[in-house]
């Protein structure tokens, strides 16, 4: 296992720095970051030269990507163009949106797999075809439709929450912001669970604990679940990064001053420091979230053994 991990790691450098790098070159050519700083006026000549080489944009992009990376390496991720530390917005942003993404997880874990099993166990029946329609439904509908819609009935017309989050950010206040972040993601999840307990319960293994006497509940819970979770605990992993990625329109609907907002003003304003130091972050908790399923699947499956 010792040395599956180092190896892991290991492999894991080469794909940071291409992901690194392409996210470099990709927000370096989408405009021009001091016409954002002057906003609607154009800058003058002499203005635009010191701002360039404040922000050192007159070096060539290879070499600002290497000087960029050796100051993340250091814990430096830039100065953002209002002069604040980039690392103080994620020390600001990141808190919020992990909260909101453990709310959004639990969803998806509690609601999802447990509607799963119970379509899996009785497919073809009333319940199966109610939820599999429901499922259908939240998958076609967009999230911010979704977003909008609960805000308006539980915040605007029945007042059960607030219409907007507070700056504290609880985690009572984002309950309700992160059932949106997780709808799509959870009937994905419902969807796989049915789909994978289906097959098992067809398997060897379930019909050898059966014919054993074994009781209904140990059969499912640590023979057929257990296997069945391996697809279902793959996805959540990798669904992980993209629910910190992928809350811009959750956060903008519901006001939430997190790692979205920020990305999404970031690109508003053009602000290459800001949206390269956050994606850099989110692509660090896609690689450790892939590494740590990896290393679940043993646990799931004692026939998994990591050389």
């Amino acid at each position: 296992m010792g040395r599956y991990v180092v190896r892991r790691l290991l492999q894991m450098i080469p794909v940071f720095i291409g992901a690194t790098l392409l996210i470099f070159l990709m927000v370096n050519v989408m405009g021009d970051p001091i016409a954002g700083l002057c906003g609607d006026r154009q800058c003058d000549p002499a203005t635009a030269a010191q701002l360039e080489k404040e922000f050192g944009l007159d070096k060539p992009v290879w070499q600002q990507y290497l000087t960029y990376m050796g100051n993340v390496f250091t814990g430096d991720f830039g100065t953002a163009f209002n002069g604040q530390k980039v690392t103080e917005l994620m020390a600001t942003a990141f808190p919020v949106t992990i909260r909101l993404t453990i709310v959004a997880i639990f969803f998806e874990v509690v609601i999802g797999i447990t509607l799963g099993v119970v379509t899996g166990l009785r497919r073809g029946r009333p319940v199966d075809t109610s939820v599999l329609m429901l499922t259908l439904v939240v998958i076609s509908v967009p999230t911010f439709v979704t977003g909008l819609l609960l805000q308006l009935l539980l915040g605007v017309e029945w007042g059960w929450i607030k219409p907007s989050v507070s700056t504290d950010a609880t985690f009572g206040e984002l309950i309700v912001p992160g059932l949106v972040l997780a709808s799509v993601s959870l009937a994905y999840v419902t969807r796989l669970t049915r789909t994978s307990i289906a097959e098992n319960k067809r398997s060897d293994y379930v019909r050898t604990a059966v014919a054993k006497g074994l009781p209904r509940r140990r059969v499912i819970t640590r023979h057929l679940l257990r296997n069945s979770l391996i697809p279902v605990v793959t996805f959540i992993g990798t669904d992980i990064g993209a629910l910190m990625g992928g809350a811009i329109v959750t956060e903008r609907i519901f006001n939430i001053h997190g790692v979205g907002y920020q990305l999404y003003q970031g690109i508003l304003r053009q602000n290459t420091q800001t949206v390269v130091g956050f994606v850099t972050v989110l692509v660090l908790v896609f690689l450790v979230a892939n590494l740590l399923v990896d290393l679940l699947y043993a646990v799931l499956d004692p026939r998994i053994r990591y050389a």
